[in-house]
């Protein structure tokens, strides 16, 4: 009758030093990531298709190193690193097109609409790539890059131009890097907006 007590002990005991060593899921980091747009529309001003050009946003397509919610740091031409314990809040692209979409209705007046809104409509759209979304170590400054394509409504032509923007950053840290990128984006916003709007 002991020795089964004991076995039963002596395994808990054994088990037990494992307990902090195991994990379930990846450990989630203190604080998300998130960008906050410097242009808006007021709350409660109405925008309608009826007296205002519509404009679809979609989603940027993104190469793989921003596809996930990690923030990635160019060490030098040919490769990348992470910045430890930063991450967005969803995925980048998301947050961009987000922050696109309200940039653009505060400067220019247009009612931005979704695809599924747009359909049966004549409305210009923006697509493009987002190229950069992160940090440059070398230069210590966010980047964000970003390919823009514009179909205007009734021309059988798509634009398209490259837009840029660097933001200093302090230090490759967590606490520094949302600033910047958020700074760097909205200065991208404002600059696309500006030539969809003439």
């Amino acid at each position: 009758m002991k020795k089964p007590a004991l076995r039963r002990s002596a395994v808990l005991l054994a088990v037990l030093p494992l307990a902090g060593c195991i994990s379930f899921g990846a450990k989630p980091p203190s604080t998300l990531l998130t960008l906050s747009p410097t242009a808006t529309v007021p709350v409660g001003q109405d925008q309608s298709s009826a007296t205002a050009k519509a404009i679809v946003v979609t989603v940027p397509v993104v190469p793989a190193a921003l596809a996930v919610a990690r923030v990635p740091v160019r060490t030098s031409a040919t490769s990348l690193a992470y910045v430890k314990d930063a991450q967005w809040s969803e995925p980048p692209a998301r947050l961009f097109a987000r922050l696109m979409s309200d940039t653009l209705a505060a400067k220019t007046g247009r009612v931005v609409v979704s695809q599924v809104q747009a359909v049966g409509e004549s409305n210009d759209q923006l697509d493009g790539e987002l190229r950069n979304f992160g940090l440059d170590a070398t230069a210590r400054e966010a980047v964000v890059t970003f390919d823009a394509s514009l179909s205007r409504t009734g021309t059988p032509t798509t634009e398209k131009r490259r837009f840029e923007a660097r933001v200093p950053v302090p230090a490759i840290d967590a606490a520094s890097v949302g600033p910047a990128i958020n700074q760097a984006a909205n200065q991208v916003a404002g600059e696309v907006a500006d030539w969809v709007g003439r």
